[in-house]
């Protein structure tokens, strides 16, 4: 049975899930910051998940990718799966803008600065929209806040 990674439980929020992944929001409000994790247990790589989930996973990482980048006005989407520190594989989707608060260095390694309620619940509500896509989603989203 799938169970998230305790840090990954501890630092971010629920947002919702597509038909693989579980769509977290990392509680840092310097960055607009998905984490996407699919729920298939013991998967610490990529290539640990079937073809069929490989592709579904690239799928839903694109997508989330397109969907931030449009509505938060991307200069650059940074896409990474480290697992340093949290080995079950995740994808960060972070905006980055020229002018952030570490551009051009990565957002690793920086204190997070936590969302405030409010802020959260707008974030929630914006994601959501954004990932719905209104028309063009590819499949099924079902928000959890």
């Amino acid at each position: 049975m799938f169970q998230l990674h305790p840090t990954l439980a501890k630092d971010t929020f629920l947002v919702g899930d597509f038909p693989l992944s579980t769509v977290r929001l990392m509680n840092d409000c310097q960055f607009p910051w998905l984490i996407l994790v699919p729920r298939v247990s013991g998967i610490k790589e990529i290539y640990e998940l079937s073809a069929a989930d490989q592709v579904q996973f690239l799928r839903e990482s694109s997508w989330v990718s397109s969907q931030m980048a449009k509505i938060f006005g991307a200069d650059k989407m940074n896409v990474a799966a480290l697992g340093n520190q949290v080995p079950q594989l995740h994808f960060h989707h972070i905006v980055r803008y020229q002018n952030d608060a570490a551009w051009p260095n990565p957002v690793w390694g920086r204190p997070a600065m936590p969302y405030t309620q409010e802020v959260l619940s707008h974030m929630q509500q914006t994601l959501m929209m954004a990932l719905r896509g209104h028309h063009q989603m590819p499949f099924d989203w079902k928000m959890d806040v």
